[in-house]
């Protein structure tokens, strides 16, 4: 059992993350502001191991205070897609960045010993590379993904072997949480083909990689269940199969049934990438379970079981929508 402090713990992975730490038995300490509702995690509300901390990541003292104790960081809070980064940069740049090396330090002066980054595929850029792995250079086309990677580049950078540390680059995740996006490829497609009837492609033809919230979650708690040396300095990409945009639809499309039609519009978004978890699977033993269609069938069942009331407008479910709404301030 150990003691886990989950940054931006009651967010879109975090929510699913929680109750399956619980449930290993560890004590879960979830640090959130808690943006899309204090609901998210009524599942376990009452778990005698779970600690809710309402707050904000840039409260340093705040933060050191709840890390005390604490045996193993899972930092998941960020600004957490290119449009909600690009709303306020500076904002963005002081939660993804500047909170970033401030955790740091407070997990060393706390003596943390394990740290879990969850960074991103979108640091490699576009690619032309059949498979990108670990190995490729890093070429960041927005300030959400190159802040993402200079994170990484503070972690690398570390000397003392005492903090552990292991950096994920998760590719696109999909499915159903209780606190909901449905601003993600998968998920998008999905909520237009049940509440819309119509699906709208655009481009198609890039190439992205996905992967389903259940195996996202899965991944942090078999990390834990391995020595923290072993993975030390590590890091993995993790997604299940590449698709193109166009294939993701045509597979939404069979599992909704029916004749819902694609449209097709242009886009200047041409990234495409064919992210390999082929490291992860070789050095570890992970490979991802569960396919972009039972992402499509859940999300579909929570739809039609009145779990996401009003999903085209709720802002709650579109990350730029809520922070257009926010009103944070600096941190004094």
């Amino acid at each position: 059992m150990k003691k886990i402090l989950v940054t931006g713990g009651a967010g879109y992975v975090g929510s699913v993350l929680v109750p399956k730490l619980l449930q290993k038995g560890h004590a879960v300490t979830v640090y959130d502001l808690y943006f899309y509702g204090d609901e998210v995690l009524a599942e376990v509300k009452d778990h005698p191991g779970l600690r809710e901390v309402k707050a904000d990541l840039r409260d340093q003292e705040r933060l050191r205070r709840e890390l005390q104790g604490i045996d193993t960081v899972i930092h998941l809070a960020c600004v957490s897609n290119d449009p909600s980064f690009e709303l306020d940069p500076e904002l963005g740049k002081s939660i993804n960045y500047d909170a970033f090396l401030l955790l740091v330090q407070a997990c060393e002066q706390a003596r943390v010993s394990q740290f879990i980054y969850a960074s991103s595929s979108s640091v490699y850029g576009v690619k032309s590379e059949s498979q990108v792995t670990e190995e490729l250079s890093l070429e960041p086309l927005t300030d959400y993904s190159f802040f993402k990677a200079e994170c990484e580049k503070v972690l690398l950078e570390k000397i003392r072997d005492e903090f552990l540390f292991t950096i994920i680059r998760p590719a696109t995740v999909c499915g159903y949480s209780p606190r909901l996006r449905l601003d993600l490829t998968v998920n998008i497609l999905t909520n237009h083909a049940v509440n819309t009837g119509k699906i709208t492609v655009f481009g198609g033809d890039q190439t992205r990689p996905n992967l389903h919230i259940a195996d996202m979650t899965d991944l942090y708690v078999f990390l834990l269940e391995l020595d923290p040396q072993s993975i030390h300095r590590k890091i993995y990409n993790v997604g299940y199969e590449n698709y193109t945009v166009m294939e993701i639809a045509q597979m939404v499309r069979q599992v909704i049934g029916g004749e819902i039609p694609i449209d097709v519009v242009p886009t200047d978004d041409n990234r495409s990438y064919r992210v390999s978890s082929a490291k992860i699977r070789d050095e570890l033993g992970f490979v991802a379970r569960h396919s972009i269609q039972e992402a499509v069938k859940d999300l579909k069942k929570a739809f039609e079981q009145g779990l996401v009331p009003d999903p085209l407008h709720n802002p709650r479910y579109f990350n730029i929508k809520t922070f257009q709404n926010l009103e944070l301030q600096p941190i004094q």
